[in-house]
């Protein structure tokens, strides 16, 4: 007996239940006379993660008609679909397997994820005990996400139960590690339990989270026997043939998987381009200032949305240099943008002069580089207001977790998306992307990085070295090492205990900033959540 599998890697939009519903049943309907089975990810009805819309009664209703709608359009193949389940008061992280309009099983998730960027014991009730359902002769046991993670649940539902095949639905993202880390699982559990797994992960973007897909089935030895890609929608097919009392899987097509920079890269690309898009918005508009972020920043979007929906502006100053200027009206042509230079020099002007008295006998200092981002931040938030189009900003994470960036000025705007990218991994997606074509000069890669807001200033006048920065800010921000056991890594005591410092002070900013893409294991924003006030020394 043969079970013709088809594995729907979708990109649903959260609290689009309808929309969602429309998706799901066509891919149905194009699968019907193919496949037997088509597993869709976790709370595909909804999206995910849905938050706090679960507890909205239009939700509720919503989710209701919406399994009515999945039982009376879709003929021809069975689905396995994941919803809300809400019962009384309870609401269960559940999948519902539908065929010839009726619910013949439905699994309710028993490992609810509290830890990182899930918070699912807010919202869910666990489940318990197995569910296995025969599908063409084969006993199928069902699972969700995490409950893979943990072997109890799977050993449940083949040795309890009886299952020779595991279906699950799941909305697992991505970081740098985080496929290696799910393929890894996968083939445990099914070595563990001698049957194969079919998993079904969401892909696309959703406000910090990018789901990158790489759905795949793993046969009993723990071999991958297909693989989607990762970044893109797509329906996998996998046929699963009963050999006696054994499951075996056909093989199929293995997506290769993407290397680091290649994989940041289409994270930040789809993460952008399912923000803006997601968000009904036209295009979006960035300053360029001849930096390495800025044009990073810059490439990231045209690769996301075109260079039709990308306006770029100049802002120079006094301080801006030529070659500055240069670079970035250069760049901007290598990409095909529209770009506007304005000068803040009026604007600059007139707002010390409006603080003259005020200031009256007191020295220049930060004060006045902070106002110089100010009016960049005014012209720019201007422009989204008027041309309707989302501002980027373009922090990288080595500045967020310093401070080293101006609140209402660089800070200013709608979407982040290199906030979790280290300094040094914005150097390296530049040299990635220029690999793929020249696009971004290579004498802003080569410059020492500058803010420009005083007579030859450099970021090394403020901050240690990047390549001493960066590994003290990961070991502290992703690892949660001591000052100790920094140290013990080579690095000088009073700087670590400098760089930790102005990490602790610079957390109200990070509370005002935009949201931006997580890509690794540990990003400013759902998964850090440090008190602004605090009395902790971090040494």
């Amino acid at each position: 007996m043969t079970l013709r599998i088809a594995i729907a890697q979708i990109n649903p939009v959260v609290g689009d239940v309808a929309g969602n519903v429309e998706r799901i049943v066509s891919i149905a309907r194009s699968r019907a006379g193919q496949s037997d089975l088509v597993v869709f990810p976790e709370l595909a009805i909804c999206g995910y993660p849905p938050e706090d819309l679960l507890f909205h009664g239009n939700m509720r209703r919503s989710l209701s008609e919406a399994l009515e709608t999945l039982r009376e359009r879709i003929a021809g193949v069975a689905i396995l679909v994941g919803y809300p389940e809400y019962v009384g008061d309870r609401i269960y992280n559940s999948a519902a397997l539908i065929r010839d309009g009726e619910v013949i099983a439905n699994y309710r998730k028993q490992r609810l994820p509290n830890y990182g960027v899930f918070d699912e014991r807010r919202y869910f009730t666990p489940g318990e005990g197995p569910c296995v359902v025969e599908l063409g002769g084969i006993p199928c046991g069902l699972l969700i996400c995490e409950d893979i993670w943990d072997p109890g649940p799977a050993l449940d539902a083949v040795r309890d139960a009886g299952a020779r095949l595991l279906l699950v639905p799941n909305g697992s993202p991505y970081d740098t590690d985080s496929q290696r880390r799910r393929e890894e699982v996968v083939a445990r559990r099914a070595r563990e339990c001698g049957v194969p797994v079919v998993y079904c992960n969401i892909v696309g973007g959703q406000d910090e989270l990018v789901f990158d897909g790489g759905s795949l089935a793993v046969g009993a030895d723990g071999e991958i026997a297909c693989r989607a890609n990762l970044f893109e929608e797509e329906v996998l097919a996998v046929s699963a043939v009963l050999s006696g009392d054994d499951v075996v899987l056909e093989k199929g097509s293995v997506a290769e998987l993407p290397g680091t920079e290649p994989g940041v890269y289409k994270a930040l690309v789809l993460g952008t381009r399912d923000y803006v898009d997601k968000h009904g918005f036209r295009g979006v508009v960035l300053g360029l200032s001849g930096g390495i972020d800025s044009a990073l920043t810059l490439a990231l979007a045209v690769d996301a949305l075109g260079p039709e929906r990308v306006r770029a502006v100049m802002m120079p100053s006094r301080y801006t240099a030529d070659i500055s200027l240069e670079d970035a009206r250069e760049m901007a042509r290598r990409l095909g943008v529209v770009y506007d230079v304005i000068s803040i020099e009026p604007i600059f002007t007139a707002v010390r002069e409006a603080l003259s008295g005020v200031f009256a006998g007191l020295q220049e200092d930060v004060t006045e580089e902070n106002i110089q981002s100010r009016c960049r931040g005014i012209i720019l938030m201007a422009m989204s207001n008027k041309l309707g189009l989302m501002l980027l900003t373009t922090g990288n994470k080595s500045e967020m977790a310093v401070g080293y960036a101006t609140l209402y000025g660089d800070m200013a705007g709608g979407f982040a998306p290199i906030k979790d990218c280290s300094k040094s991994m914005v150097f390296r997606l530049a040299r990635y992307r220029n690999g793929i074509s020249d696009v971004i000069p290579a004498r802003t890669i080569e410059r020492p990085p500058s803010a420009e807001l005083g007579p030859e200033q450099l970021d090394t006048d403020s901050l240690p070295p990047y390549d001493v920065l960066d590994p003290i800010l990961r070991a502290f921000i992703e690892e949660d090492r001591s000052v100790d056991e920094i140290v013990e890594k080579g690095f000088d005591r009073k700087t670590v205990g400098r760089v930790l410092g102005m990490v602790k002070r610079a957390e109200y900013k990070r509370r005002q900033a935009p949201p931006g893409i997580r890509i690794s294991v540990r990003a400013f924003g759902r998964d850090w959540r440090y008190p602004i006030t605090s009395g902790f020394e971090a040494d």
